[in-house]
């Protein structure tokens, strides 16, 4: 069976679509085949990477080793069985005929809280949850005391995860790897830093996952974007004048995510 990953968590502007493009295109460099779901059903950012990827790869004359991205497949209204959502049958079925083509499913989750995005959590073997470096994000797992710094117990997000955790040993399901990724993180030393690093290690035993090191806030991750292009690739298409030392550190965090991610039967080679 594909071993599925999904990228969530419910606030915009985490790196999300970021975090599941490089992961998704870093194993398909490391020889698996990967399928691609973009559950953002109106942003879908997953999705125009990978039609500005195949565009770059059409214009450029190369081929890249790319993930199988797949659109969620459309109903028949009277299909459904009564009172069936139909969201749940769309991602099920998607999910059904990706599985005995890949190794991995990524699945790339909206930054709000939805129907497709709660049944997603569900379907998680390794869960990522990219998190920028502040507390306003943090308030998403955890609420903290204002005087002290203490966690004070467990908010929105942390306790949909709960609820999935729970269908899943209900269904006899392996539990969920669920990896917090300090993402967007800012060069220079700060308090903040620090106060969040104590703040995830406090709350990361209290409610079960992993802390990963995620990217800092670089440019390139946003310039590589219409070309539907990672760090990865840019020796392929021959970009020159790029990998500067900037870009060579990136380099280095994406090795260090996927290696963080510990997903079976990968090797990281790049």
């Amino acid at each position: 069976m594909a071993h599925i990953i999904v990228v969530g968590n419910e606030k915009g502007g985490a790196g999300k679509s970021t975090v599941s493009m490089h992961v998704a295109t870093a194993l398909a460099r490391l020889g698996h085949r990967v399928g691609v779901l973009d559950l953002d059903l109106r942003q879908r950012t997953f999705g125009r990477f990978m039609t500005n990827r195949r565009a770059t790869c059409e214009r450029e004359g190369v081929e890249l080793p790319t993930p199988s991205y797949h659109e969620l497949p459309t109903l028949d209204a009277q299909s459904l069985a009564p009172g069936e959502n139909p969201y749940d049958r769309r991602l099920s079925q998607a999910v059904a005929e990706l599985d005995p083509q890949v190794d991995f499913i990524v699945i790339d989750c909206p930054g709000s809280h939805t129907r497709l995005s709660q049944v997603a959590h569900t379907l998680a073997d390794t869960l990522v949850t990219p998190l920028n470096d502040s507390f306003v994000d943090f308030d998403l797992l955890a609420h903290v005391s204002p005087d002290t710094d203490k966690v004070l117990g467990p908010s929105v997000y942390s306790e949909m995860v709960w609820n999935a955790r729970q269908l899943r040993a209900q269904a006899g399901l392996k539990p969920i790897d669920w990896v917090v990724v300090r993402n967007r993180l800012g060069a220079q030393a700060m308090i903040n830093k620090e106060k969040m690093a104590a703040a995830l290690d406090n709350l990361a035993r209290r409610i079960g996952f992993r802390v990963a090191p995620g990217f800092n806030e670089r440019v390139i991750f946003r310039e590589l974007f219409p070309r539907g292009l990672t760090l990865l690739d840019l020796r392929d298409v021959g970009v020159v004048g790029q990998m500067n030392i900037s870009n060579v550190a990136a380099r280095q965090e994406l090795r260090d995510l996927v290696k963080a991610l510990n997903l079976p039967g990968v090797t990281v080679t790049f």
